[in-house]
């Protein structure tokens, strides 16, 4: 089988929410597999000097239509939360606690992550909200509540975040697929030629 493909996410990332909707099958479309990274944007922002794009002039009155309408073009459902965007270090930290056990179950979690925020507006900065979304999708959130206040945990998603920068990722989604980085949902067209002709 060829070389998985990288997938970068923030919880907190509506395009990053519209690329785990559909990047699964555009993979598996060519014989690819996908292996999920949470990411914390505020890392990188640090590092770009972006901000939020809520906060930007212009570019964020311009995000949130272009948001709603990559929805209806995507085909999946969306309703703006509020507030947005919102700290997601615990479903960050859940996701890879829950992937080291069930990398299918753990996808299943990360869909119900999104949709409870992106289309029921869930507030999945809160550790309660990750804890029942856990327990729903058949977790032990007994066992997931230690892990998820745990320095082991909290290290982990800091080193993951590291590794990202290090690779060069800064944004939500980011793809990476034999070297080669893609970064936005705008970008699937591309990445899709690229699994299915190679490189060019």
């Amino acid at each position: 089988m060829s070389a998985p493909i990288d997938f970068y996410f923030d919880f907190s990332s509506p395009y990053g929410y519209f690329a785990s909707e559909v990047i699964d099958a555009m993979a598996a479309r060519y014989g690819r597999s996908v292996l999920w990274h949470p990411i914390l944007l505020g890392a990188s922002f640090k590092i770009t000097g972006q901000q939020p794009l809520p906060s930007i002039p212009m570019k964020g009155d311009y995000a949130m239509r272009d948001i709603e309408r990559s929805a209806r073009f995507i085909k999946v459902p969306y309703k703006h939360p509020h507030p947005f965007p919102i700290a997601t270090q615990h479903a960050a930290r859940a996701f890879l606690w829950a992937n080291d056990r069930d990398t299918a179950q753990a996808r299943a979690f990360a869909h119900a992550i999104y949709r409870d925020y992106f289309v029921e507006g869930g507030n999945i900065s809160d550790l309660e909200r990750v804890l029942e979304l856990a327990g729903r999708n058949g977790f032990d959130t007994h066992e997931l509540r230690e892990a998820i206040t745990s320095s082991v945990i909290k290290d982990r998603l800091r080193a993951e975040v590291d590794l990202a920068i290090s690779r060069g990722v800064f944004g939500s989604p980011f793809f990476i697929v034999e070297g080669e980085p893609f970064w936005g949902v705008d970008r699937f067209p591309q990445l899709e030629k690229w699994l299915a002709d190679g490189p060019y």
